[in-house]
């Protein structure tokens, strides 16, 4: 992937496999991200033996080419943000993609990072030829995004999954169409 400059801050690029140290960066962004309460698959504690782990298993899937990462750094090259693209496992859906893991490290929000990842991620799928993105999130600052870049709330669940503190959570179904 070329890299994505929005502004001389924030830079994305697709990190093909993890090496040691992005596995532990990545790994202090989720903990940072669950710690604050985004609800992204895990409950507290989030321990950095956890928050590796999970890491390492999506190295696995970036090996076989069945997701794709992109993380956002900052002036000093930190990573600041990730999102990962994940094409779906049935053979009847090779036009569409999910979004998923849209990270930004708590004091790198509202500064553009989810933005450009967005912009990335996108990007990203429409040179993989897919026409059709889709997304879920519990975290309502996020809807804004997502409406501000063209994405379609299909509605929302109610106690779908569970925030960090194990209380439950809506979550919010969104659509993007390719052009």
């Amino acid at each position: 992937m070329d890299d994505t400059t929005i502004d001389s801050a924030v830079k994305v690029r697709e990190l093909p496999r993890l090496a040691p140290r992005d596995v532990a960066a990545l790994a202090r962004l989720l903990a940072e991200c669950i710690e604050g309460g985004a609800s992204v698959g895990f409950v507290l504690p989030a321990s950095p033996e956890k928050m590796e782990a999970f890491w390492r298993r999506v190295d696995g899937t970036l090996e076989r080419g069945a997701r794709h990462l992109l993380v956002a750094e900052d002036a000093r090259g930190e990573i600041v943000g990730s999102v990962q693209l994940v094409d779906p496992s049935s053979e009847n859906q090779p036009h569409r993609a999910d979004v998923a893991k849209m990270l930004v490290r708590p004091s790198a929000r509202r500064q553009g990072v989810g933005a450009a990842l967005l912009v990335g991620v996108e990007a990203l799928a429409r040179r993989q030829g897919k026409t059709l993105l889709v997304l879920d999130t519990a975290t309502p600052e996020a809807d804004r995004l997502y409406r501000r870049h063209g994405w379609q709330l299909v509605g929302e669940v109610p106690e779908y999954a569970l925030f960090p503190d194990g209380s439950p959570c809506a979550t919010r179904f969104y659509y993007k169409k390719l052009a």
